[in-house]
């Protein structure tokens, strides 16, 4: 690893979600067009694009000046090519622009310079630029170009306000556009004491309109245990989530023993009751959906300040907080309103919700369903290749969103999937023990029992059928085809057997089980084999951690 000072682009395509939603094969063909057009761009201007995620692209400069020609360029080209397209199918970039330190690895750029310029992008217009004030400095007096100050601006995982400006574009006579400045982030300033009574009723009456928006949320999070997927576009790799279809009613009833989630074949248990609300104190390390970074924010300076202070989330990790606020009020309405711009800046279906007011859990729902630790083991006899089109359960335009975010993404990246087709990743993590726990919590919170972890970086870390179609996630436990006396037999022979396990079912309900195999045919033969010996016409229905049926 090697440390060095340069100009950080990041860009990616405002509204990607919803285009993608509305006609996904134009939306994919139109962005390799405009992916030739803005790399070509940025090899022409001696740029050098060290990572892309789906919509996503991360590229670095020699020199600020560079890198603000190469954007004006970009969006300029770009929106000429969007003059041919309705004003709801067009597709506009954001772009950022910061110069800082950053460390090189494996051809990958890391550090806080990344991370600013990823957020400089977030707050870019449509069809924008935004830089951050040593950009400005270093361009200012170089290119013909107009920026508007927008002062300070508090950024998610970034401690301190980044100083930023808007690039004004050209228009096509010849004017430039007048970005829209944002209020920079200030202390809180004590009022007056005659302000006093004003502001309290202010607040009381925020509180009453903001506390009935929770509870409204609350009761619909509670009545859906899935939703619309929706992908998070930004260009530092962030989590994801996607709920394709309901969970199956009788897998939401079905109780069932917990399983080892790191075997080869671990059964799942059924949801638990509704969980009571978290209350206690604050623990950083018990918080949920939350990467490393927000976590350590949470034990030192959040931990560190007075009160009135609180902290806001949502199941698809992004956050906010408030410290120093002149009330508790202010507090929780100040948290939650900074996650929920975050949140919609990056088109997450999720509302966010207090999890803590002062140093205290007020969180509305439990810790969502996990497996036991280990959430994933490495076996080499069934781990192999990531291969989006193979990813089980799923319909197709989630194994595309899967192809274009999943498989580029920077590691530690993981993949967790529930029992209706409901999966979540998380791209660019601290480690893959890391990457895993957090779909695992997101995707459990989602579909209301705890998930399994399909994937971690390049390769699938469960057995992949490919001799029969998965149909879902197997339920030893609770499985009707498997006679009630033997299936507690069926879950302890299974919870740590390694390699290709399958498991075959008669007419009795009497199961034979195929263990510790080298490959998946050796699973079925043996499955077969050993219940034909206990019953008649006996068919597999079990594969790895997937229930299984005939190939249609």
């Amino acid at each position: 690893m090697k440390r060095k000072i340069a100009a950080i682009f990041a860009a990616d395509i405002a509204g990607y979600s919803r285009l993608v939603a509305e006609d996904e094969e134009e939306t994919l063909r139109r962005l390799a067009s405009y992916r030739e057009v803005v790399d070509d761009f940025i090899a022409k201007a001696g740029g050098r694009i060290f990572n892309t995620a789906g919509d996503a692209v991360l590229a670095e400069f020699p020199s600020a000046v560079d890198a603000v020609r190469c954007a004006i360029d970009i969006q300029e080209s770009l929106r000429t090519r969007n003059m041919a397209y309705p004003p709801s199918r067009q597709m506009s970039f954001r772009i950022g622009i910061t110069i800082g330190d950053v460390v090189e690895r494996d051809g990958d750029l890391l550090g806080d310079g990344v991370n600013i310029a990823a957020r400089l992008e977030g707050l870019a217009e449509v069809g924008g630029i935004c830089v951050s004030r040593a950009v400005h400095e270093q361009v200012a007096n170089k290119l013909s170009v107009h920026f508007a100050d927008i002062g300070a601006q508090e950024v998610k995982n970034i401690p301190t306000p980044v100083h930023a400006y808007m690039v004004a574009m050209r228009r096509e006579d010849g004017s430039y556009t007048k970005p829209q400045v944002k209020k920079a982030v200030s202390k809180v300033a004590a009022a007056p004491v005659w302000m006093w009574p004003l502001v309290v009723a202010v607040v009381s009456i925020v509180a009453i309109i903001v506390s009935g928006f929770l509870y409204n949320t609350k009761l619909k999070q509670t009545a859906t245990a899935a939703s619309t997927p929706a992908a998070v576009p930004s260009a530092t790799p962030t989590a994801m989530a996607a709920t394709p279809s309901p969970m199956p009613t009788q897998m939401a009833k079905a109780p069932m023993t917990p399983p080892n989630a790191g075997a080869a074949m671990a059964p799942m248990p059924a949801p638990s009751p509704s969980a009571a609300p978290t209350t206690g104190k604050l623990a950083a390390d018990s918080v949920p959906f939350i990467n490393e970074r927000i976590r350590n924010y949470l034990a030192g300076d959040y931990a560190a300040a007075g009160d009135y202070k609180a902290f806001a989330l949502n199941v698809g990790g992004f956050t906010g907080s408030a410290l120093n606020q002149p009330n508790e009020e202010a507090a929780r309405n100040s948290a939650v309103e900074q996650c929920q711009k975050r949140a919609d800046a990056a088109q997450s279906p999720r509302r966010c919700e207090l999890y803590a007011v002062g140093d205290n859990v007020v969180y509305a729902h439990g810790k969502p369903p996990m497996p036991p630790a280990p959430y994933f083991r490495h076996d080499a006899m069934t781990e192999r290749a990531f291969v989006s089109k193979d990813f089980p359960i799923v319909r197709d335009p989630q194994k595309v969103r899967l192809e274009n975010m999943f498989v580029p993404a920077a590691k530690s990246r993981s993949v967790a999937l529930g029992p209706g087709g409901q999966y979540f990743m998380v791209l660019g993590a601290s480690s893959a023990e890391d990457a895993a726990r957090r779909s695992l919590e997101s995707c459990g919170a989602i579909a209301g029992v705890p998930c399994l972890v399909v994937a971690i970086d390049d390769n699938f870390v469960v057995p992949i059928p490919t001799l029969l179609r998965i149909t879902g996630l197997f339920y030893a436990a609770s499985n009707a085809q498997i006679g009630a006396d033997a299936r507690d037999e069926v879950v302890r022979k299974l919870a740590d057997a390694m390699g290709w396990n399958a498991v075959a079912v008669g007419t009795s309900g009497r199961p034979g089980l195929g263990l510790k195999a080298a490959d998946e045919q050796t699973a079925v033969n043996s499955a077969l084999a050993d219940c034909a010996r206990r019953d008649r016409d006996c068919h597999v229905i079990a594969i790895g951690p997937f229930t299984v049926g005939p190939i249609n």
